[in-house]
């Protein structure tokens, strides 16, 4: 995410989920990595034509346990927001999804109104395109609001989404990992993304910008998280269901830089995964020698001799390398199963089946580092799923 030959990668998923929805309304067949200014004109010819219905669903999570869901708010005393320093401390917004027992509570929102509201309007996404507020946020995440929790204690894993992108956009990840016994931290970065009320300040890279300070933050933002889970029950009234002795990370593109960075720092945090973002910085050797899972697409810069290649190197703890062939940035999280609900044109690999690779090897990974139960599915190639390449 570092390089102008990486701008592509870090393109917004709701930019692209409007392209999504002024493809659908035009018949246009628009190719997936059109920059978002190329969005803002698309929709402009999208406007007249005839309006369609959406209706997003994600995924079924496959795990015994329900989803439960709360939202909860957080803010860091200790620091200003290192990018609106007038607004005051570091406030953080976190979706935690926990084990539930099915058949309690109610269907979680995709996103609140006000957050799909902003959505649309901020990406000028047509009437026409038929996703409106409502729809967004009603999109079926398969998440209950008010979920009776499943007793016991559960492995914590933290999740950090892409630059620019909501971190609802992991939404179909957290789902998976809590009906797996996980309790997960869904965070979302202020003044990072375009699914807040809050404008996104860094939007679109802003002259000056370094990437390297952004994941600095973003650590600095998931250390926080972990020490509100983990110190009694007043940052979240089910903080109880956290064993703080098993905490893992994962991140999607920056969210994966965030994720490396963090573990330099805080060793509570016992296993990592990056899906197909750069390091920023590279890694050093030593400085993680816990398991890591590298989970990328099948392109030059992520197989092996490509950018990825001084970090495994440096990485001395238990870890894959694992390439998914045909997928691509996104493929890694929800939008593209938003897109393809919205009628965007199919790509290689069908979006259903790359967030169903995603949530398999994640799930496994973490199955094997933080509850010791080891997983075939990441000793080698498997023939149910050709698509995913061991690189080492």
């Amino acid at each position: 995410m570092n390089t102008t030959s990486n701008r592509k990668r870090r393109i917004s998923a709701v930019a692209i989920l409007a392209l999504a929805a002024s493809v659908a309304a035009t018949g246009t067949g628009l190719a997936a990595t059109t920059l978002p200014s190329t969005v803002h004109a698309t929709t402009a010819t999208a406007a007249a034509a005839p309006t369609r219905s959406f209706q997003g669903t994600l995924p079924a999570p496959t795990g015994p346990y329900a989803a439960g869901e709360e939202v909860i708010h957080l803010t860091d005393a200790s620091r200003l927001d290192p990018w609106v320093p007038s607004s005051g401390p570091r406030q953080l917004a976190v979706t935690m999804v926990y084990p539930a027992v099915p058949g309690t509570g109610t269907p979680a929102p995709y996103m609140t109104l006000g957050e799909a509201a902003g959505v649309l309007q901020r990406q000028k996404v047509p009437v026409s395109s038929g996703i409106t507020p409502q729809s967004l946020s009603n999109v079926a995440t398969h998440a209950f609001d008010g979920a009776r929790p499943q007793h016991g204690k559960h492995p914590l894993v933290v999740l950090s989404p892409a630059y620019e992108n909501p971190r609802m956009t992991l939404t179909s990840l957290a789902t998976e990992l809590a009906s797996h016994g996980y309790v997960v931290a869904l965070v979302g970065h202020t003044y990072e993304d375009n699914g807040e009320t809050l404008a996104c300040v860094i939007c679109d890279a802003p002259p000056g910008l370094d990437f390297k300070a952004v994941t600095a933050s973003r650590a600095r933002d998931l250390s926080f998280v972990i020490d509100q889970l983990t110190h009694g029950n007043s940052a979240w009234r089910l903080a109880h269901l956290i064993d703080k002795h098993r905490i893992g990370m994962a991140g999607h593109s920056l969210g994966g830089a965030a994720t490396a960075a963090t573990m330099t720092a805080d060793p509570r945090v016992r296993a990592g995964v990056n899906m197909d973002g750069s390091f920023q910085p590279d890694l050093k050797p030593g400085q993680i020698n816990r398991p890591f899972l590298m989970l990328g697409v099948a392109a030059s810069n992520h197989l092996a001799g490509g950018e990825w290649e001084p970090d495994w190197a440096a990485l001395s703890g238990y870890k894959k390398w694992l390439t998914v062939t045909g997928a691509d940035h996104f493929g890694f999280a929800d939008l593209e199963v938003l897109q393809d609900e919205a009628g965007f044109p199919p790509r290689p690999l069908p979006a259903e089946r790359g967030v169903e690779i995603t949530r398999e090897y994640v799930t496994a990974f973490f199955d094997q580092t933080l509850k010791r139960i080891h997983r075939p599915l990441l000793d080698g190639p498997s023939p149910n799923n050709p698509e995913v390449l061991f690189q080492y």
